[in-house]
């Protein structure tokens, strides 16, 4: 079970790489353990396509670097990854990403605004947690999970944002829904033309039949995206 964990990580670091949504060496993904005890991450000073099952780290969720070579180590990635998954855990996989769209939608007052479909997936169910430099020890992590509460999109004001899932999948399929969303919120703004946002009740329907649509949220687009990664030789694991 921990060599499919790992594969599949890997694989989401290849596809977020195919997609564009790395940002060099800086940002990271994580999976947690079978047992829930630990988390694997990959190496500090990567870039995501170069990821492999057979170099992720895996690190305890008291921080002790149970696999890798500790100086390898991205502390800020530890701090935040570590904290969200011994605070709730119903989380099994985390996404760190600053794209230039989600950076520019964290930097808006409002936030994300309903008015696209991939937005829509999002109604009522983010939450924003203010800037606050690099995240290096535990006690600066306690309003961080105040603020993600019981969601599993937050945005980090000025800087990006932290999506989770139960699943791999899941963060997959949250991740590419919330940059399309941002994307579309940056086109539409620089347009300035008057908004037509949907009534909330329309919000509130199409939130609730797009999440639920199907069962196993995430898995279909997954298996399309794996096929995607094989057709184009970008994943021999």
């Amino acid at each position: 079970m921990s060599q499919e964990i790992k594969v599949k990580l890997s694989q989401a670091y290849r596809i977020l790489a195919y997609l564009g949504l790395d940002d060099h060496t800086y940002t990271h993904l994580s999976a947690k353990s079978e047992d829930g005890n630990a988390f694997y991450i990959y190496p500090f000073g990567l870039r995501f396509e170069e990821v492999t099952p057979d170099i992720l780290m895996k690190v305890s969720i008291v921080g002790e670097v149970l696999e890798g070579c500790e100086y390898q180590y991205n502390k800020t990635g530890y701090v935040l990854h570590g904290a969200i998954y011994n605070s709730r855990p119903d989380i099994k996989s985390i996404f760190h990403i600053h794209t230039p769209a989600t950076t520019a939608v964290s930097i808006c007052e409002d936030g994300l605004l309903p008015i696209s479909q991939w937005a829509l997936h999002f109604f009522e169910k983010i939450t924003y947690h203010e800037y606050n430099s690099l995240l290096l020890d535990f006690e600066s992590t306690n309003k961080l999970i105040n603020d993600l509460g019981k969601q599993y999109v937050m945005f980090l004001r000025n800087h990006g944002a932290v999506i989770c899932g139960r699943a791999i999948e899941e963060a997959m399929f949250f991740t590419y829904h919330l940059e399309n969303a941002c994307k579309t919120q940056c086109m539409t703004l620089s347009m300035g033309q008057k908004l037509i946002i949907p009534t909330r009740n329309i919000c509130v329907q199409s939130v609730n039949d797009l999440l639920t649509f199907e069962e196993n949220l995430g898995k279909r687009d997954w298996d399309a995206w794996i096929r995607l990664l094989i057709r184009n030789h970008l994943c021999d694991f």
